[in-house]
């Protein structure tokens, strides 16, 4: 084979590919979608760990000036 040949053969082989970019997979679209899902939801529950470890100590600060103050007016619950 001739180098003018092989270059012709390339060409042609390239001219065959489709232009622009190359498709993406549905499954790595899903997946992307999955996973910036996940991190929503993780962003989510941490939340509300947190909301429920707050509401906690407030609980037992309540309690505690509760039991303080009826402490002070010598009441026994």
């Amino acid at each position: 084979m001739t180098w003018r040949r092989q270059r012709d053969e390339g060409a042609q082989e390239a001219l065959a590919q489709a232009a622009g970019r190359q498709k993406t997979d549905p499954q790595d679209h899903k997946i992307a979608s999955l996973k910036r899902k996940v991190g929503r939801l993780e962003g989510e529950v941490n939340k509300s760990r947190r909301v429920i470890e707050i509401q906690g100590n407030l609980s037992a600060l309540l309690e505690t000036l509760a039991l303080d103050r009826t402490a002070e007016n010598g009441e026994l619950k």
